[in-house]
């Protein structure tokens, strides 16, 4: 190779190391502001700041050892969230509220969040419907065999939190066509008519991109991720009683639960 070729070969090479150590720098600040804004969200859900903004970008930067473009990054992260905002002269402030939804018992969402408001229900659609194979099978009816269908969304001090799509076997669900769901969760209205209570209930949980209807129902941003819940709650006595696919806007509950290593 000639002579006046390595000096250019060693030029590349040394802007490629420049290069790929810039990415390495950036993957690193990326990695340790989502840690921060994990921390901070966690301070943010159990009411650290409600009575103020939250502490300035270079004491987050001292109290978390990290540099201040890691701080405005991991701020970015929960603004991004619409956890919060920054305001001019203020600071950076929380401005949405996440409410907390057990996983450790199986209760009703007005039950569940009882301490933080009131819980209403329009009810979109009710009456009797053919049920799906897979609910049939779930509710252990034959297949083809009617069932209560009903759709609700389900509101938190008059904001949109869910949308709740159940099924429940018609000899009981008949007794519920002239009950008042708009004030009443379903699980009351289901131990009053049985004459039992609640026994367990098995749920699968995951996220889920919202479609056009239930973005549009839940007022929430089209593709925007929910939580999906889907619950298959029994009596005590083992029958399977109501089936439901509830999709709760992420951004206003975070969900929470008690576990202990058998």
């Amino acid at each position: 190779m000639p002579p006046t070729d390595r000096p250019r070969d060693h030029a590349g090479q040394g802007a490629a190391t420049t290069v790929a150590a810039h990415r390495a720098r950036r993957r690193l600040r990326a990695d340790r502001a989502r840690q921060l804004a994990d921390l901070l969200r966690h301070q943010i859900l159990a009411g650290a700041f409600q009575n103020g903004p939250l502490p300035h970008e270079s004491t987050l930067a001292t109290d978390y050892r990290a540099s201040r473009n890691t701080v405005r990054q991991a701020l970015d992260l929960l603004r991004a969230e619409g956890l919060v905002d920054r305001l001019p002269g203020v600071g950076t402030v929380v401005v949405a509220q996440k409410y907390p939804h057990g996983l450790d018992r199986l209760m009703g969402l007005a039950e569940t969040l009882r301490e933080h408001g009131r819980v209403t229900n329009e009810v979109r659609t009710m009456g009797p419907a053919p049920a799906p194979a897979p609910v049939a099978d779930r509710l252990r009816l034959p297949a083809g065999t009617d069932v209560l269908y009903i759709e609700r969304l389900r509101r938190l001090n008059g904001l949109p939190l869910s949308l709740d799509l159940t099924y429940i076997p018609l000899d009981i669900g008949t007794a519920l066509l002239g009950a008042d769901l708009e004030n009443t969760d379903v699980f009351r209205l289901l131990e009053a008519i049985t004459g039992q209570r609640l026994g367990h209930a098995e749920i699968t949980l995951e996220a889920v991109n919202a479609d056009t209807h239930s973005a549009a129902v839940l007022q929430a941003p089209r593709g925007a991720a929910v939580l999906m819940l889907e619950r298959l709650t029994h009596l005590a006595d083992g029958r399977p009683v109501d089936l439901e696919f509830i999709r709760f806007r992420g951004d206003r509950i975070t969900m929470s639960g008690l576990l202990h290593r058998s």
